[in-house]
């Protein structure tokens, strides 16, 4: 299934699945307590089996975080790191999915809070993976803009002008609000508040896979963070996440979520539009280009339009092609959610069924 055909029925399953939980009372995210009092049960024992797959798992888990830390500040919320990103969180998310596997935990062994936790926060993943894919095809969209633009630089006075509107409409068009955009940070924020999950039953195995679930949240939520600032261009909803300190894999979070976050809050204090590179480039090159075709170009200009021209055509192709690749990865990333998520539910009804037969 697409992320376009998904998003239409998204908000029922959402609906239904809000209807079918209890309604509890609103838990306030403790930035500062210890997240694991609710998912290490007192007593609980890891054999030297369990408590190897739980390290393999963190092992793992810190050097794909620290993948996630460019080689520069210059590499910072460019395409090619973004799709990197992505391409992270579907290992991660993979990741997890093998290690229930290894666990051996069948379902009907799962906390029922958990699981009604985990469907919760899926539909709202894939929310806003729908917001992130609307938002990259709106800014593919502009592509048209700016070919027509380009195509009319070969003319006359009249393509001039007509390349004038082209390029007009192009930065309107880049300019626009996503009204998808607008919920993400308020998901985002519930996200966050349910990172500590709620105490399960006295469970080795739920105490290995809580705690490697506890990981790939947070990442994820970091990541998808990221993400939601640099398309909305504003960092007015950019937070510091405070984890739990004793994991593996902190140190190399606390890194990277640190270089990323004060590099954003510089690029936008600096008066850039965007944190997206390939977008500011192909912006400045179209500043440049605008007042050269204004009045028309004379003669002794038509070398530097060429130069002007080839250099706007080569930033454009470039985003154009960034964008397409980071749309596949989060098509990638919303499909490993999406099969996730109906893999539990049938385990759910297999075990129902099993459970209570007719």
């Amino acid at each position: 299934m697409s992320i376009r055909r998904f998003s239409d029925h998204l908000s029922t399953t959402y609906i239904d699945i809000q209807m079918s939980r209890p309604q509890e009372p609103h838990r306030p995210f403790l930035p500062f307590g210890n997240p694991f009092k609710f998912i290490l049960p007192k007593g609980s024992y890891l054999s030297p089996k369990l408590l190897a797959l739980l390290n393999a798992f963190e092992e793992s888990l810190t050097e794909r975080v620290k993948s996630l830390k460019p080689g520069g500040k210059e590499d910072i919320l460019t395409l090619s790191w973004m799709t990197q990103a992505i391409s992270t969180l579907c290992a991660i998310h993979t990741d997890v999915k093998t290690l229930i596997t290894e666990l051996e935990l069948p379902v009907c062994d799962w906390d029922e809070k958990w699981i009604d936790v985990y469907l919760d926060n899926s539909v709202k993943l894939l929310d806003i993976c729908i917001a992130f894919s609307s938002d990259i095809s709106r800014l593919n969209q502009g592509h048209l803009y700016l070919q027509c633009g380009l195509h009319n630089l070969d003319g006359t006075s009249n393509q001039f002008m007509k390349a004038r509107s082209s390029f007009d409409g192009w930065k309107q068009h880049i300019n626009s609000k996503n009204p998808r955009l607008e919920n993400c940070f308020a998901i985002l924020d519930s996200l966050t508040e349910s990172l500590n999950l709620p105490k399960i039953k006295n469970s080795a195995k739920g105490k290995v896979l809580m705690q490697a679930m506890y990981g790939v949240r947070v990442v994820t939520v970091f990541i998808l963070s990221m993400f939601a600032v640099t398309f909305s261009s504003s960092t007015k909803e950019l937070k510091d996440l405070q984890i739990h300190r004793t994991c593996l894999w902190t140190e190399a979070f606390v890194d990277v979520h640190d270089f990323i976050s004060q590099e954003i809050r510089r690029i936008y204090s600096s008066g850039r539009i965007t944190a997206l590179k390939e977008l500011e480039v192909v912006d400045t090159s179209v500043k440049k280009l605008y007042p050269l075709i204004q009045n028309g170009v004379d003669p002794n200009e038509a070398e530097q339009l060429h130069l002007l021209t080839s250099n706007l055509t080569e930033k454009a192709e470039k985003l154009s092609g960034g964008l397409d690749l980071l749309a596949k990865e989060a098509d990638r990333f919303f499909h490993i959610l999406l099969t996730g998520r109906d893999s539990l539910l049938c385990n759910l009804r297999i075990d129902s069924t099993v459970s209570n037969p007719a």
